[in-house]
């Protein structure tokens, strides 16, 4: 075996960017490179390794990394199911106000930038407020239906 040689007789790869090897390295070896002789690159496209499943950047599960999304889509469910919930019982309208309460700190969350669902908590919000409106109608009709004077024949 001659100096410089592999030992393992693989051949150092070729440098595709054409750098000069920084101060203390040698010519002729290689400059980024890893230790199982695998270009090291920062192009996420580049070609993997035998075996190595391929990623990109954004695929898979997007990663919130700050994002407070939970206000404005439990604003957006409450707000849903408050609508029904009033004409059945009248469940809707504190249901309705947990959406309206939800909605706008969903909001305000979305407009300082912490979430990233902002027509979700309006959307909650104007179900919600919606939901309260008709409760508080139907509401009043049965009181003033219970009210009002029975007719004589």
């Amino acid at each position: 075996m001659q100096p410089g040689q592999d030992p393992y007789g693989q051949q150092p790869p070729h440098d595709p960017y054409g750098q000069q090897p920084a101060s203390g390295q040698p010519y002729g070896q290689p400059v980024h490179h890893d230790p199982y002789g695998q270009p090291v690159h920062k192009d996420p496209y580049a070609q993997q390794p035998y075996g190595a499943a391929a990623s990109y950047p954004g695929a898979g599960y997007p990663s919130p990394q700050g994002q407070q999304n939970t206000l404005g889509l439990l604003s957006m469910i409450l707000g849903i199911a408050a609508i029904p919930l009033v004409c059945c019982i009248y469940l809707g309208i504190p249901v309705g106000i947990g959406a309206v309460v939800t909605g706008w700190l969903g909001r305000q969350k979305a407009n300082q930038g912490l979430a990233g669902n902002g027509g979700q908590a309006v959307a909650g919000l104007v179900c919600g407020a919606i939901a309260v409106t008709l409760g508080i109608l139907l509401l009043l009709l049965n009181l003033i239906g219970q009210f009002t004077l029975p007719t004589s024949p």
